[in-house]
Formats: C-alpha cells, structure tokens, sequence
C-alpha cells in the first residue's frame, strides 16, 4: 500500500520539519495523487473542489524547487479572485517558515497599483495574483515573467468562466515555454481541455473522487408551487434549522443583494458577497462571516469560488445551480474534514429538469420534501454567537494578534476562551468575542491600550 505520509514524498527537510510542526503529516487524497508527479516535475491538470487540499499540494511542489538565492520570479500562481489570492498565499507563507528569506508577492486589484510597482522593484520569487492585474503589471513593463519556470492556473475553470482566457493566453505568452504547469479545477468543461491542450505537456490527469462528500453531506429538496414561495421557504429553512454558518447560493448580484437587505431587514444577521463590492467592502464581509459574527452569507458562485470557512453547518441553494457540477461544488463547502453538513435546494415546477440531471449524478431518485410548518416564521429570527470588534491599528501600526489578545485579557478583562478569530490588516484589525462578552470586551479596548497608545474600538457592524 502506497504511504500517504508527507515524510514518504522526496521533499527538502526544512519543508518536512515545518509540515511537522504545522500538525500535517498524511496527505490528502489530492495531494498524494498530485504531489509525485509534481515533485518529478511533470504537468498535472487536477480535478478537486475547494478544500480539498489543493493549495498545499501545488505550493509544496512550488517551495520544493525553489532556489531562494536565486532572486528572480521563479513561480506563478494565477487565481480568479482576490480572495482566493489572499488565501493561497497565506497557506504558501504559512508551508515557507522553514525557508529563510523568501518573498512571496501578492498582485491583485480593487487595490492601488503603485506600492505593488514599488514592491516589484525589490524583486520576488514567487507571485500570487489575479489575471487582470498581473497583465497590468506586464503591460506597464514593471513585471517579467523570463525566469519563471512553474505556473499554476488554480480554479482555471473559474477564470475562464469569469472571462480571462485572453488575459491567460496574453500571460502564458510571456512565460518560458520550457516550464512546469500545473492546473487545478473543480470541474472540467471542454473550455478547461482546450486551454489544457494549448499550455500543457503530456499532463498526468488527477480526478479525486467526492465520495466523503456523499458520505457527511445531507440534501434536502423543497419545491414550491409558486415564485412567491421562494423567500417565505428560505426564512422557514433558516429558523428549522438555525445554522451558525450558511451560505446562501443566487445566481446574480442584483438577487444577491436584494436577498441579504430582506434578510437584514427582518433581522437576521446577513451579509453579501457579490462582484460589485469595493475590495475594503470584502473583506470586511468575509471577516464578519468567517469569525461567525455573521451567520449568512448571500452570495453569487463567482464571488464565493475559494471561500474557504471552517466548520461550515449549511448551504441553500435560493436558485438552483446552471449546471450539476456547480451545484456539487456549491454543496461541498460544508461537511469537510468528515464534518456532517446539510444542503437544501429550493425550485419550482420550470426546474424540474435540473432536479432530474442532479439525481443522476447522485444515483438516486430525489422527492421533494415537506416544507418546514409556517408557523415557524413567528419565531424571532436568531443571532450569530459572536460580534466583531474593530480597531484602528493594523501590521503598520506593529500590532500583532497577540498585542490584541493580551489587551483583552489582561487584569480586568474577558476571558480567553471568549476570544475568536482575530484578523490583522495594515491599518485596522479585527477581533470576534462571544456576544455576551461584547460590552466589557470593548470598554476594555478603549480604556485600555495596545503597544503603549491608546486606541480606539467600536463595534463593526453590517
């Protein structure tokens, strides 16, 4: 039987002793299918749903062949959105400790271009980005692409679906032909196999299957008689089953917003994540979700694509998907890591056929549950266990997570166990507490003080 041990897998030592140390020590599915190849330096095209493992298994290959003395971009790592980016260079950095001085660089829009030239003038050996403003950079001559000689096309079919194929192509030109690609999707559209026939060779093809999605995920389907019943049956599944942690799937921004202000509205605690937000808008939301100080995220498929949130109770489908693997993808974000999650789809009669091509995909014949009893939506809707304090100092400021936790805890204070996720930007941060919690935890920022100076909290709010 093939070892599943990262130890088993020719990797340098530092990157084993940091893995060790990181609490990983078997590999996932993808990543032991995926990672032999890539160490032997072969083209993969991988097919994996978000949080599968994927970004470890491209960056250890990545971080395996790199030559931090050599300082010259020697990596590419393309993704469809920002936070997306964001992400797989925080897990890169994250599998980098054991490396000394290695400077992962993140390109990205919805941000200023100028402190990214100025940090490009400094040099990189590995770029994370976007397609739109990685090629804004090769256009203005502040970026080359001579030395690279892996590149990563992570959710590919995302990018494409977004609209980037010309973008991609105008970047592949300007890398070397003699390099390793390495192409990761949660699906596979004749769109992904021409582009994989044009930028590949010989690629070794890696599909890992979703059974232990199968396995944790429990699907329930509502069929109205009507339209109308659309948002009433929504509200109803949110109060049966009350999940800390819910995104709610539409298939356009304009039913995205409107979803989450009437939600809102009625009191439920709701954000949006959708193509028109401003970058500051964003991560606010996705801060708000991810700590649980928001249970419901409304979101489009495009937004939410490498939304990557722990312990994730419930998916609703508002609008069924446009086809069967985004509606899989759409319900393997909850029940990870052998987690139970719950998955509910509402459609009507016009959606009938979708419902048919959805249980063939899942061998099984699907009926329409009962809907939950109305008198349900009496019930007040509930709050989200935590709430998100913001303060105005970030990593410029030389505030650490752990500046922030002390401030909290110290004589007088909450206690540890009532602090949740605390997230670090430039010039801000941002810490859940539990909502009991809240009041003494803000009187304790503002009359308190962080790295000597006072600071001044408030509670963030939708």
């Amino acid at each position: 039987m093939t070892s599943t041990a990262f130890s088993s897998l020719a990797l340098p030592a530092g990157l084993v002793d940091n893995l060790s140390t990181l609490g990983y020590s078997q590999m996932t599915p993808v990543q032991a299918q995926s990672l032999p190849p890539v160490l032997e330096g072969k083209d993969i095209i991988a097919q994996a749903k978000t949080g599968s493992g994927k970004t470890a298994a491209f960056s250890l290959g990545v971080l395996a062949k790199l030559n931090v003395k050599r300082f010259r971009i020697q990596s590419l790592v393309l993704c469809p959105t920002r936070e997306l980016a964001e992400q797989v260079a925080v897990e890169m950095r994250k599998l980098a400790r054991g490396i000394h001085n290695i400077k992962i660089l993140t390109l990205c829009g919805g941000v200023s271009i100028g402190p990214q030239i100025g940090s490009l003038e400094h040099g990189a050996h590995i770029i994370v980005g976007t397609p739109g403003r990685v090629d804004d950079h090769i256009r203005k001559g502040t970026l080359r692409l001579d030395d690279v000689e892996t590149l990563v096309l992570d959710e590919a079919d995302q990018m494409l679906d977004m609209g980037f194929q010309d973008t991609l192509d105008a970047i592949i030109e300007r890398i070397p032909q003699n390099r390793q690609t390495l192409l990761f999707s949660a699906t596979f559209p004749r769109a992904i196999e021409a582009i994989a026939k044009r930028v590949l060779k010989n690629p070794e093809m890696i599909k890992v299957e979703e059974e232990q999605a199968k396995s944790t995920i429990k699907q329930y389907f509502y069929k109205m008689d009507n339209n109308k019943q659309r948002y009433p049956t929504l509200k109803l599944l949110l109060l049966k089953f009350t999940p800390q942690s819910c995104v709610v799937f539409c298939n356009t921004k304009v039913e995205t917003q409107q979803v989450c202000d009437d939600l809102a509205d009625e009191g439920f605690s709701a954000v949006a994540l959708h193509g028109d937000l401003e970058q500051r808008d964003r991560e606010r939301t996705l801060i708000h979700f991810a700590n649980k100080s928001a249970s419901i995220l409304v979101a489009t498929d495009v937004a939410a694509r490498g939304l990557d949130i722990d312990d994730m109770d419930m998916v609703i489908n508002y609008h069924l998907a446009h086809d069967t693997q985004t509606h899989v993808h759409r319900v393997g974000r909850t029940g990870r890591a052998g987690k139970k999650g719950i998955a509910c789809s509402i459609y009507g009669e016009a959606e009938a056929f979708k419902i048919a091509q959805i249980g063939d995909h899942y061998e099984r014949d699907i009926t329409p549950e009962q809907m939950p009893p109305f008198n349900l939506l009496d019930k007040p809707p509930y709050r989200p266990e935590m709430v998100t304090l913001m303060i105005d100092s970030g990593k410029k400021q030389k505030v650490r997570a752990g500046d922030i936790l002390g401030a909290l805890t110290g004589k007088d204070g909450i206690a540890g166990r009532q602090v949740g996720k605390i997230n670090v930007l430039d010039n801000v941060a941002f810490v859940a507490v539990e909502r009991n919690s809240s009041k003494p935890a803000l009187r304790k920022l503002t009359e308190g003080n962080i790295k000597g100076r006072k600071i001044r909290a408030r509670r963030l709010t939708r």
